[in-house]
């Protein structure tokens, strides 16, 4: 148990041997969630978008390819995470389009009213207060702003509660929890979409 709860914690921040492990897996593993979320969003104009918790990079490079004009930035709490994503977008940062920097979502260094989009894939289980965060979105969000919120875990299916368990830090949020915490933010027309198979949600909100 030892060292499967160490390898499954490496979702928080991935350090290490267990943490590049992990890297490895995630732009793969979370594909078609990531697909099915973005298959959600409505058109947009973007001309500058953010991931936040970019992990592997595969959700930028995806962002990239949907807004050709745009410039992308990833932010991730982990060193590995940041190292990982800016190897798999090197072209397009070296093109001017991208750029990968370490950060945390409490604290967001960015100049506030930025970007046309926000994105979180898979990341706000471990965000130190929803609403707190949230804010911090809304402030690096241009008026009229979108930010998508894509979870494999709908905050009640049971392989995720139990993860739950087993990952310090870790809580699974509700779609009726995470909108609440959006409104509270400072975010309206919200809405959710839920997979018609699987515990996949993704939430969608304005500034």
């Amino acid at each position: 148990m030892g060292l499967f709860k160490n390898y499954v914690s490496q979702t928080r921040k991935p350090e290490g041997l267990l943490g590049k492990m992990m890297l490895s897996g995630m732009n793969s593993g979370h594909a078609k969630m990531a697909d099915w979320g973005f298959s959600n969003l409505p058109f947009l104009t973007v001309n500058s978008a953010v991931d936040l918790g970019c992990g592997g990079g595969r959700n930028i490079g995806e962002l990239l390819n949907r807004y050709p004009a745009a410039h992308v930035t990833g932010i991730d709490y982990s060193d590995l995470s940041v190292e990982k994503a800016t190897e798999w977008n090197k072209d397009m940062i070296a093109a001017g389009r991208c750029s990968v920097m370490q950060g945390d979502v409490s604290h967001l260094h960015l100049a506030p009213d930025t970007f046309d989009l926000a994105t979180a894939f898979e990341t706000i289980y471990f965000w130190p207060g929803l609403e707190k965060c949230f804010a911090q979105v809304a402030n690096v969000l241009k008026l009229g702003g979108s930010f998508m919120i894509c979870n494999e875990s709908d905050g009640t299916d049971a392989a995720s509660l139990k993860f739950e368990k087993i990952i310090d830090g870790m809580k699974n949020h509700t779609i009726n929890e995470i909108s609440t915490a959006l409104s509270k933010a400072g975010f309206s027309e919200i809405s959710s979409f839920h997979h018609k198979t699987k515990p996949w949600i993704t939430v969608i909100a304005r500034k």
